[in-house]
């Protein structure tokens, strides 16, 4: 998230699975940047992979709607796009990039079985 209302320069960095984005990590970074935010979300695991039992399903159907879910996997890229426009967003881009099918681009502990506990996010505020 980037403050983009002409305030001071802000940036709030998020990574939020699917607890965190249930439990309002989005909403939390929105209130500590404040009104007129722009959002980007970045690479996860994809609809396309994220396969959720149903106490999960169930929670998230029930905050957005029966399509977040569709045969038996989750779209947290959905799911974060609508927490952070109602979190007050006035602009989120998407990258849509699967961490777990990219292997040329990204590791994933779902798909190797292995823990790494590495990441890195590079911010610029101007």
């Amino acid at each position: 998230m980037a403050r983009t209302n002409g305030a001071e320069p802000a940036l709030a960095v998020i990574h939020a699975g699917w607890r965190g984005l249930i439990d309002g990590v989005v909403e939390t970074a929105a209130e500590v940047i404040g009104p007129g935010f722009a959002a980007v979300v970045g690479p996860s695991i994809g609809p396309c992979c994220y396969e959720v039992g149903e106490d999960v399903a169930s929670r998230f159907q029930a905050r957005f709607g029966d399509g977040i879910v569709s045969g038996g996997k989750l779209d947290l890229w959905t799911a974060a796009e609508q927490a952070a426009r109602d979190a007050g967003a006035t602009e989120v881009e998407r990258v849509d990039l699967c961490t777990h099918c990219r292997s040329d681009l990204f590791f994933s502990e779902r798909r190797s079985g292995r823990p790494r506990g590495t990441q890195g996010v590079l911010g610029v505020v101007r």
